[in-house]
């Protein structure tokens, strides 16, 4: 077992991997940026080490930061969380390289996944269904471009091959537009990534975003978790998840589930991940892998009682994963509600101190959060400050013990968006379930 870990991230994430690193009896070393000193998980730590100033350029980002603060520490490992260097190859490779061990894939199956293209060839030759396109790099040649638009039918999506968190698309209805909007977008990608490879997909009108959550040992053996539906989004970011996603067809979940299982053994795939998919009339379309811990993964925990983070660690520990395949049992549904420090009409980030804080309770309520009163929330950040997440025999009783834990949820001293979630837990479309990926935006602008 893992002796001492490093947690290099903040916020709820932080607080979480600390959590479950005591209950395995593995110390802590919190790192943390001079505007994060007051975080809970830097308080609760066995050791906390200040890795630079408040821009995360400086700090979180700063993977010889990171690793120094290991070196000093004497940490036998590195949890990266989410967001920040959870999925950045480099980093991956240079924690290996000083000796220490990185929670999560190795850095070259991090490097598969992240690129698009070369992750979607990984997806089809493990029969993972996926969306039809280019089936690689777009040619430099239009009459090429054109001929593989004409194939796949409009509306066509362009993607750049590096993007991510919904940056690099461009949406094409017809031929005629098709050449330009290739050419913006491949400038836009080699400005924002630094490479203008980009690859076509077939729009799909109305698809939900549903997941699938897996854990791998690195050694052939994968379970998964269930699906997700994370539909409810706005500007591509996931507002509610739920587990498992209503209203799809039972056949085709199992059938794309053991795809994933079997992609992640061929691959030689480490850790805990998340395949993300499109789907439509009843089909799965492969969109990318998170590689990774996911924002939304205790609604997988709640359906199942695997704790995700603690199979991280046994995995690290080069312990076997706790149970197998036939030992998961699906039961109930669960549902998380992401509270951001935001205005609630404009959605721009709320930072500032927090006067007032309640988190609600029951059966079957879970609160993930960092807050407490008198917490500044600092400017430099995710908005991310706490998850509301409830559980319930089925989605009827999981969506009644969700509103009542909005009601009781109190943030006073900066703007939330609280009030957001209270209504769309009331709404009549997603509580009937299966609402698509564009529900949100529609409903928003509607006013």
């Amino acid at each position: 077992m893992l002796e001492k870990v490093l947690i290099a991230n903040r916020g709820e994430i932080a607080l979480r991997i600390l959590r479950a690193c005591k209950a395995m009896g593995i110390q802590t070393v919190a790192v943390y940026s001079k505007a994060d000193a007051d975080l809970m998980h830097v308080r609760l730590a066995d050791e906390a080490i200040c890795i630079g100033p408040p821009g995360a350029a400086q700090s979180y980002l700063h993977a010889p930061a990171i690793i120094s603060a290991a070196e000093v520490s004497n940490a036998d490992a590195i949890h990266p969380g989410y967001g920040f260097l959870a999925e950045n190859a480099d980093f991956a490779e240079q924690v290996e390289q000083s000796g220490f061990i990185f929670i999560g894939p190795r850095s070259e199956t991090i490097r598969l996944m992240g690129d698009k293209v070369s992750a979607k060839d990984a997806m089809k030759a493990a029969n993972v269904p996926t969306v039809p396109g280019s089936d690689g790099p777009l040619p430099d040649d239009p009459e090429e471009m054109i001929e593989i638009g004409r194939q796949v039918g409009y509306p066509v999506i362009i993607k750049a091959a590096a993007g991510g968190g919904g940056r690099g698309m461009r949406v094409v209805h017809n031929e005629a537009a098709l050449v330009n909007s290739v050419q913006i977008t491949k400038s836009e990608a080699a400005a924002a990534f630094g490479s203008d490879v980009v690859y076509m997909e077939k729009y799909l009108q109305r698809p939900r975003h549903v997941e699938i959550q897996v854990i791998s040992d690195g050694k052939g053996n994968t379970i998964h978790l269930g699906d997700r539906d994370c539909s409810l989004q706005r500007r591509h970011q996931k507002v509610i998840e739920e587990a498992p996603a209503p209203e799809i067809d039972p056949v085709a979940r199992e059938e794309c589930a053991a795809a994933c299982v079997k992609a992640c053994n061929e691959i030689g795939y480490r850790g805990a991940g998340t395949f993300e998919f499109l789907y439509e009339d009843g089909g799965f379309y492969f969109i990318e892998m998170n590689t990774r811990v996911q924002v939304e993964h205790p609604v997988s925990e709640l359906i199942t009682g695997v704790d995700i983070v603690r199979e991280q660690l046994r995995v690290a520990s080069d312990l076997p994963l706790s149970v197998t395949q036939d030992q998961v049992r699906f039961t109930g549904h669960a549902i998380e509600c992401r509270i951001n420090a935001e205005d609630p009409q404009t959605f721009m980030p709320s930072p500032g101190r927090i006067t007032t804080f309640h988190a609600p309770g029951g059966p079957g309520v879970r609160v993930d959060s960092h807050i407490y009163d008198g917490y500044t929330v600092p400017p430099f950040y995710d908005s991310l400050i706490a998850k509301v997440i409830s559980y319930g025999e089925d989605r009827d009783q999981a969506m009644a013990r969700m509103r009542q834990a909005l009601d009781e949820l109190v943030i006073e001293g900066i703007s939330t968006n609280t009030q957001l979630h209270r209504e769309l837990v009331r709404d009549a479309s997603f509580m009937a379930g299966g609402v698509s990926i564009h529900y949100l935006e529609s409903k928003l602008e509607d006013g």
